[in-house]
């Protein structure tokens, strides 16, 4: 896992000609990213046992997106070398990790035990999350 560090290049953006996927979403359209999410993971060729933690994952970065970044957020998904990539950005800047002794807040821990790499970026840009999942089993 690598927090507020530039990722190795080939991995911030996908690579030049590869299929990329698009979703625009806010809070009331995490049906959407779940179902989005599973059908990229079927589509990738992601091991049925492995899509679950798959979504759990991307719910729960999506959700930190929509809850304390902006009210608009944006995913993209692209496949390197057989594992799936995805990106999770919004325009706003929270801090991730719940606080000790927190009820809540988790969502990023979860993401970052269910994927196989986890980049945090944030700053004026807003933040951005980046995380890589074992495609084809």
């Amino acid at each position: 896992m690598n927090e507020d560090v530039e990722p190795q290049s080939g991995y911030t953006s996908p690579p030049p000609g590869a299929p990329v996927k698009r979703l625009r979403f806010r809070l009331p359209d995490l049906p959407e990213v779940r179902q989005f999410a599973e059908d990229e993971a079927r589509g990738a060729g992601m091991p049925e046992e492995a899509i679950g933690d798959f979504v759990i994952a991307v719910n729960e970065v999506a959700t930190n997106a929509v809850t304390h970044g902006d009210e608009q957020a944006y995913l993209r998904t692209w496949v390197v070398n057989g594992d799936l990539i995805v990106e999770v950005h919004d325009e706003g800047a929270w801090k991730p990790g719940p606080m000790p002794g927190a009820v809540g807040g988790m969502g990023l821990w979860v993401a970052r035990l269910l994927s196989s790499d986890l980049t945090l970026r944030v700053g004026s840009g807003g933040s951005t999350v980046i995380m890589r999942f074992p495609g084809k089993g």
